[in-house]
């Protein structure tokens, strides 16, 4: 049985599809088949429509040091990649397939387990391409949907720190955690948890992650978003209990093209390895095959370290 949030997307889809059925059956008497079918179609990928004025809105904000401006047409192409993945991801991987992958834990694994922790408004699902790949490798993964979806993010810890037990046993040695958006901090609240405790995990990898908070939280009132706000208390809080060394734990990928966690900095840490991905949209980031290529090379090199 699906869970609650991919019926939620199933629900979000269908709402879409009966308002794209209702524009086709308006506009077929009046205006013909052609122009019907193309108001239905405009209709369905209105989100997507919206967002390109989004991305011309980014090439104007501020940059973070070293930080390249987006370009007129690195705009367009980072805007019609992410089109393709809003869809993927709402329309097929969150609300069907939420459970197509299951968890990899076998007994005795000789690689570090993997934890992949969705963001705000998405499941487990997202990770579906990445869980595949684990599998092959062999390599001990879990990938939670984090409930309640729009509660705090510290409502989220217990479950990844008793993830991240599950995942020791499978190997013996402390897992690497892979966090999108949300998942970064919810990262960070666990660790904060766990008293920053180096044991207990080996690397935090974050993509499009609100370290900084984002402009685009404004414009939520769910009790996460309002924690992901730039300089909200929370993490505000967050940062003050952190110490500069923690940081070197965490690898950092980051987009100028990122319409959801902008600016730019915002996504990076100080003292992290931060590695800038050019002209790729939030959800984009999950399909980007260098970065996903990069941070399966972390986790093989991850191998090689002890404990």
């Amino acid at each position: 049985m699906a869970g609650v949030n991919a019926r939620w997307q199933r629900l979000h889809l269908g709402l879409r599809l009966m308002l794209a059925a209702a524009a086709l059956a308006w506009a077929l008497p009046r205006w013909g088949v052609w122009q019907g079918l193309g108001l239905a179609l405009a209709t369905l990928m209105l989100q997507q429509i919206a967002l390109l004025p989004v991305f011309f809105w980014l090439r104007g904000l501020p940059l973070a040091a070293g930080v390249p401006r987006l370009g007129r047409w690195q705009a367009i192409a980072a805007w019609w990649r992410e089109c393709g993945a809003l869809e993927r991801v709402f329309s097929w991987q969150q609300p069907f397939a939420d459970r197509a992958e299951p968890d990899h834990l076998p007994t005795h694994s000789a690689q570090r387990g993997v934890l992949l922790l969705h963001g705000f408004t998405c499941n487990r699902g997202l990770w579906n391409p990445w869980m595949r790949q684990l599998r092959e490798r062999g390599q001990p993964f879990m990938a939670l949907t984090l409930e309640p979806a729009f509660g705090s993010i510290d409502a989220y810890v217990p479950a990844i720190d008793a993830a991240l037990r599950r995942l020791e046993v499978c190997s013996g040695r402390a897992p690497i955690i892979v966090a999108h958006s949300m998942g970064g901090l919810a990262a960070r609240a666990w660790w904060r948890h766990a008293g920053h405790d180096g044991s207990r995990v080996h690397r935090i990898v974050t993509l499009g992650s609100p370290h900084a908070g984002t402009l685009m939280a404004r414009f939520s009132s769910a009790a996460n978003a309002r924690q992901m706000r730039r300089d909200s208390p929370w993490l505000a809080t967050l940062a003050q209990l952190e110490q500069a060394q923690h940081y070197q734990r965490f690898d950092c990928f980051f987009s100028h093209a990122d319409q959801i966690v902008c600016p730019a900095g915002t996504a990076a840490l100080p003292g992290a390895r931060n590695h800038h991905v050019q002209a790729c949209g939030h959800l984009d980031l999950l399909f980007h095959a260098g970065l996903r290529a990069a941070v399966m090379a972390l986790l093989q090199d991850a191998q090689e370290k002890t404990p």
